[in-house]
């Protein structure tokens, strides 16, 4: 991968992503409680859709990113039925590696925020250092 790409990541961009929770986003449904709420595990991926969102039209030909850390606070629960928006900003870019802070809403109350960091990697290599098929 070139050492500078196609179009400069920088702090400021962001996305947002919603999600209208179903059956298979609750707790129960994801193994990770046994409650019929937004499940952590499908807020964190959500949180992390809205990162990938952030930087795809600005990452170099053949790159992508992966995450590489991840600290969230599940502040409150959200019953199915209920949208939910995930919100990402870049807040920094050092060399490769990118941070984000991240929040998830429903009808203007904080359900969880916290910080995402991810990796620029040229997305062939990865995948082929993976032991995947592209």
């Amino acid at each position: 991968m070139r050492e500078q790409p196609d179009r400069a990541l920088a702090p400021g961009l962001t996305a947002r992503v919603e999600l209208t929770v179903t059956d298979a986003d609750t707790a129960q449904a994801l193994g990770s409680g046994d409650v019929p709420v937004l499940g952590t595990p499908r807020v964190l991926a959500l949180a992390e859709a809205a990162t990938v969102a952030a930087t795809a039209r600005d990452l170099p030909s053949g790159a992508t990113t992966v995450g590489t850390r991840v600290e969230l606070a599940h502040l409150a629960a959200t019953p199915v039925g209920r949208t939910v928006v995930a919100q990402a900003r870049l807040t920094e870019v050092d060399r490769r590696r990118l941070v984000f802070e991240v929040d998830v809403t429903e009808g203007g109350q904080t359900v969880a925020e916290g910080q995402v960091e991810r990796v620029l990697v040229d997305r062939a290599r990865f995948v082929q250092r993976a032991g995947a098929a592209i």
